[in-house]
């Protein structure tokens, strides 16, 4: 009993080591990735040769693959909470007369806003960079403000200048 409980939580500790270094790296920190790696694949090799010592007990096999799928889950969820990095919110709003700009930046987000032209007229697009630990309250605050509008998000790997380049310095 004690090898399967050994070999489930190795498991589960290598794949949410695996994804964590996996986001850090694509953060850009090769630096910390390279120490995390380290950890990860120590731990790999003692749950791997903990499994081949105990191959004759297919209930092993079993353990060791429930803890990995264990580990992409806790990988997950651990990613989520760190919410590492920023993101680009793009919000098409019908109200061309909107104040939300200016409620927005009140609210702490830095807004930069035109006027666009939708299928059926013009439109309000703004594009709010933030944190993302902080998305989540920005797709709030826009949902409050205006239910109908038309939220994108993505992950900008690089920004230079602007509102923002003072604010993460």
């Amino acid at each position: 009993m004690g090898v399967l409980v050994f070999i489930f939580f190795i498991q589960i500790a290598y794949v949410t080591l695996s994804t964590i270094r996996l986001i850090v790296m694509m953060k850009g920190n090769a630096k910390l990735a390279s120490l995390v790696s380290f950890v990860e694949i120590f731990i790999y090799m003692l749950g791997l040769a903990t499994v081949l010592d105990n191959i004759d007990a297919w209930y092993n096999l079993v353990t060791y693959c429930l803890g990995f799928a264990l580990g992409v889950y806790t990988g997950s969820i651990i990613e989520e909470k760190l919410a590492m990095g920023y993101v680009t919110v793009q919000v098409i709003t019908r109200k061309e007369d909107s104040d939300m700009p200016q409620q927005l930046r009140n609210a702490g987000f830095g807004v930069t806003s035109w006027v666009g032209e939708g299928l059926s007229g013009e439109r309000l697009v703004l594009m709010v960079l933030t944190k993302r630990r902080r998305q989540k309250a920005l797709v709030e605050k826009v949902k409050e403000i205006d239910s109908q509008a038309f939220v994108v998000s993505s992950e900008p790997k690089t920004f230079i200048g602007g509102f923002w380049l003072r604010r993460v310095q």
